[in-house]
């Protein structure tokens, strides 16, 4: 099967790519290289260094015809999409866009889509989350992500274009980098080991911070891989359903480490943080044949090893 891989030279779209090739597909990724990493590219996939808003991409797309498109290009910081809104809706909405518009006319059979389970659901007492819950869009980045996915269905019943959403509990693993909110497991990692303060932004009646579902990429992967074939025009959450606080993963980090204690230092909310986030994943789990099978502490100490490499 020949698969394009957008953003797949960044964390979770370089991993994916990995397993693609792994399992014998044929890849090509397209990453602009604005956040992703030209190393983190397998040497056995072609790549195009071009942005998704681009006309260079449409033509890549009508060359290359690929079977699916797995979709992981996108403006990904909650904070960003605040002070940016309009940078937001450029990259994760007209470049979507772009693309749907292309793989039409190259007659692509499917998308795989990289949707937000956690920025989707949140707020909501409803813990942990189903597909079912009503969004709530607290921020541009929900914003674009949830109107993303009202255009794969658009493009599904107009022009028969097969797609996957995947939206995402928090995921963490070997190559994320340490920018930003979707990135405070590297980022808690490398001030750790360079005896640098972290900080813990919350709500003033959450003292151990706002709690997510974590999931190692590793996991991620599996469910990209089983979407190539199944869970046509449907929505699956991909989680663990474990609800953490932010203070908890520190602490968890922090005791691996081995050093001596460095406590967070506390400042206020930012704009458009979701209180609370897990996700329920049984409907993946049932039409995806898809399950969390690595543990928390399992998938921190192989990210800290990747990032001890590294360090060294």
């Amino acid at each position: 099967m020949k698969i394009l891989v957008t953003g797949g030279a960044g964390f979770i779209g370089s991993n994916i790519v990995d397993s693609y090739i792994e399992a014998g597909h044929d890849v090509i990724v397209v990453d602009d290289l604005s956040s992703g990493c030209i190393e983190n590219i397998n040497s056995k996939a072609r790549f195009y260094q071009v942005d998704i808003q681009s006309t260079e991409i449409v033509k890549i797309i009508e060359e290359e015809r690929p079977n699916i498109i797995n979709h992981h290009a996108a403006q990904k910081s909650v904070p960003k999409s605040v002070d940016d809104p309009i940078l937001d809706a450029n990259i994760n909405v007209i470049g979507l866009l772009n693309l749907l518009n292309a793989a039409v006319s190259a007659q692509v059979s499917k998308i795989i889509f990289a949707s937000s389970g956690g920025a989707l659901s949140g707020n909501t007492d409803v813990i942990p989350t189903s597909e079912n819950c009503e969004p709530s869009l607290i921020s541009p980045y929900a914003i674009t992500k949830y109107i993303s996915e009202k255009y794969l269905h658009f493009y599904q019943i107009t022009y028969g274009l097969n797609y996957t959403v995947l939206r995402y509990s928090n995921v963490y693993g070997p190559r994320q980098n340490a920018d930003g909110e979707c990135g405070v497991v590297p980022i808690f990692m490398n001030n750790i080991l360079n005896n640098n303060q972290s900080y813990l932004f919350t709500y003033e009646d959450m003292p151990l911070g706002t709690t997510r579902d974590y999931v190692y990429v590793a996991d991620v992967c599996k469910a990209n891989i089983s979407a190539l074939e199944n869970g046509d025009n449907n929505i699956f959450n991909i989680g663990t359903g474990k609800e953490i606080s932010i203070s908890e993963i520190y602490n968890i980090i922090l005791d691996m480490s081995s050093r001596s204690e460095l406590p967070l230092i506390r400042k206020a909310e930012r704009k458009g943080d979701v209180r609370r986030s897990a996700l329920c994943s049984k409907k993946a789990n049932k039409d995806l044949k898809w399950e969390a099978s690595t543990s928390l502490h399992q998938g921190i100490r192989e990210t800290f090893s990747f990032l001890l490499s590294k360090h060294r």
